[in-house]
């Protein structure tokens, strides 16, 4: 086994040096690659005793081979990256002589509490660990059996390299078990993070006891301005709804302009194009009048987000419309405009109140990995500590630190 050279931080934990973390990293890949046959054969256990129609929760669940190379993709090129750690953020001279400067540092123990995904036991634990945190890991009942085996992983690859194994823990609670441990936790617990769906999110936010940083409900909205390009309007859509439809970043709802040059012709060919994929297509006052539309009786509807074959579409106004709608409605997660007027562009962009906001583009690039950041432990939909995706320069908090010679004030 290797020596671990860790730097001393407050209380018991310790910041393992760099290399020793990227070994690590690197070493996890290398056993996902090894125990692919293992790593499916254990999510074949969960897909065989998983009983729901939920197609999101079905197709998060499970793990093929292009699954788990991804996962080890992910951990292979999370270890090239700059550590995130001692980074200067800030620096001043005090008058009397004191060198002061402020730092990048881990948040320390962080719970992510999620549903049905197990490769986020992998990306998320990964980010964790390398941005120099202890992670709690806290799966679905659905996934135990991968996420089980894939700790053990970790756990063999920390061992390896002479690292204490507590640095990744998943527990295995039940229901009661976790409200117990958010109200009264048994340990440090400095930050949750709940990535799933509004109940598990609102369950967080009942009984947890310390900061959260919600993650994971989009409801993302599309605008097709009066001034879209009509055929590129309808490739967005499609690929936002088809493409996945468990992702969060995947579209809910799509407002058309009243304007829109032979509106009525793209929303046909909308809902055509949209059925042939057996998508559920809802519609308001505007756009119910067909047979394949099914009317929106309650309002309610436009701040659901389906993770499913389904959609809805209303007429709106104009662009200052959109947006309030947008503003009123959404996850605040993703939206997007489609137009060719930069200067709508930029309006809509500016007015909307979500995390990621488009032009001429899918929602579905809201992703750590899309947008360069390597990977992601979570999207956030808060304003603190961080919005939008959380890469791994995220996972960092910051404190001072002070030099000086015996200045006194």
């Amino acid at each position: 086994m290797r020596n671990t050279k860790a730097l001393p931080v407050s209380g018991a934990q310790t910041i393992i040096s760099l290399r020793n973390r990227n070994d690590v990293l690197a070493t996890m890949a290398a056993f996902i690659r090894q125990h692919e046959k293992e790593i499916i054969r254990a999510n074949q256990k969960d897909i065989q005793s998983f009983v729901s129609g939920d197609k999101a929760m079905t197709d998060r669940l499970k793990v093929d081979a292009k699954k788990v190379a991804g996962m080890a993709t992910a951990l292979e090129q999370l270890a090239t990256q700059k550590d995130p750690l001692g980074i200067e953020l800030f620096s001043h001279i005090h008058t009397n002589g004191m060198r002061i400067s402020n730092k990048t540092a881990p948040f320390g123990t962080i719970l992510i509490i999620y549903e049905s995904r197990p490769d986020v036991t992998i990306e998320a634990a990964g980010i964790a660990f390398k941005s120099g945190n202890k992670i709690l890991l806290k799966g679905g009942k659905e996934a135990v059996h991968s996420n089980e085996y894939l700790v053990s992983l970790w756990h063999k690859a920390l061992a390896y390299h002479n690292i204490t194994t507590d640095k990744i823990t998943y527990l295995n609670y039940n229901r009661e078990q976790i409200q117990a441990f958010l109200k009264q936790p048994n340990q440090k617990l400095d930050i949750i993070i709940p990535r799933g769906g509004e109940r598990l999110i609102a369950f967080v936010k009942e009984h947890a006891a310390c900061p959260i940083i919600v993650s994971g409900r989009g409801n993302n909205f599309v605008y097709v301005h009066k001034e879209a390009d009509r055929a590129l309007a309808l490739d967005i859509i499609l690929n936002g709804k088809i493409d996945k439809i468990s992702a969060c970043n995947a579209v809910d709802k799509v407002l058309v302009d009243k304007e829109l040059p032979n509106r009525e012709d793209f929303i046909s060919n909308l809902v055509y194009s949209l059925k042939s994929y057996d998508v559920e297509v809802l519609g308001d006052h505007s756009c119910y009048k067909r047979e394949d539309v099914m009317p929106i009786e309650d309002d309610r509807i436009w701040h659901e987000e389906f993770l499913d074959y389904k959609i809805a579409i209303g007429g709106i106004t104009n662009l200052e419309e959109a947006t309030s709608f947008i503003n009123t409605y959404s996850g605040g997660h993703s939206a997007s405009i489609i137009t060719r007027s930069e200067s709508a562009a930029e309006l809509f962009m500016a007015s909307v109140d979500c995390a990621a906001v488009y032009h001429n583009v899918s929602t579905r690039f809201t992703d750590g990995f899309e947008f360069g950041l390597g990977g992601e432990l979570a999207i956030s939909t808060d304003k603190l500590h961080h919005r939008g995706p959380m890469g791994l320069q995220h996972m960092v908090t910051n404190k001072w630190y002070v030099h000086g010679e015996g200045q006194i004030r």
